[in-house]
């Protein structure tokens, strides 16, 4: 602990943007962690209910009430499928495929490049300091082999160059394991966004032949009356 404190006094140019760039990264991962709570949906509760707004309501009601719910895969991508729905499934299936690649992985992969950005240069920035700080103590010891003193006692002063290298580490290798953790959780939600997407247009195409069997049955009431 001492060796790291006199690594922090003396090069200080590199540990503090090293410390600083620590704390982003850990405000990056636990921002984007909040992200990615919000945007999934509970399907086997909201399908059932989404459905029975369909029916009750048709497809004007059900993009509102989609666009009333806080997950992704109602508000964006259902809601985005119902506006084209007069326009047949195929219109709607184009949409859903847009909506995926425009505007719902865009919002996923928010914050991702920083994070690994940061992970990139964290690294770079302590192989830096470690190659500085050792061109200094190499310029030390030859100082010293001059004056015909002891090099050893500059022994101390390599392992602290070595502390620039170890800092941008830890913070470069939990932020790399982040990245991969995130990228995988977006790639199995893109599966789940495009089956939600095909359950869509199964419900809406099972709701159009209900509502043309209901228009002749009220055709025929009124024409009895």
């Amino acid at each position: 602990m001492q060796e790291f404190w006199k690594f922090v006094t003396q090069d200080w140019y590199f540990a503090i943007p090293m410390f600083c760039m620590s704390f982003a990264a850990i405000t990056l991962v636990v921002w984007r962690i909040m992200l990615n709570r919000h945007v999934n949906t509970n399907l086997d509760e909201f399908l059932p209910e989404f459905q029975e707004v369909l029916a009750k309501d048709g497809v004007d009601g059900a993009v509102r009430y989609c666009k009333g719910q806080p997950g992704l895969i109602p508000r964006k991508l259902f809601a985005g499928g119902l506006e084209t729905a007069k326009l047949g499934l195929a219109a709607m299936r184009r949409t859903m495929a847009n909506v995926i690649e425009l505007e719902i992985l865009p919002d996923l992969t928010f914050l991702l490049p920083t994070i690994l950005a940061i992970a990139k240069i964290a690294t770079m920035v302590g192989l830096l300091g470690t190659v500085i700080s050792m061109i200094g103590t190499f310029s030390e010891i030859e100082e010293v082999r001059r004056k015909g003193g002891d090099i050893t006692s500059q022994s101390g002063a390599i392992g602290l160059a070595l502390f620039a290298t170890a800092l941008g580490l830890v913070t470069a290798i939990p932020l790399v394991f982040a990245h991969v953790l995130f990228k995988a959780w977006i790639a199995n939600f893109e599966v789940k966004l495009k089956s939600a997407a095909q359950k869509l247009l199964l419900l809406v195409q099972a709701a159009k032949p209900a509502a043309r069997m209901a228009a002749p049955a009220s055709d025929g009431v009124s024409a009895k009356r």
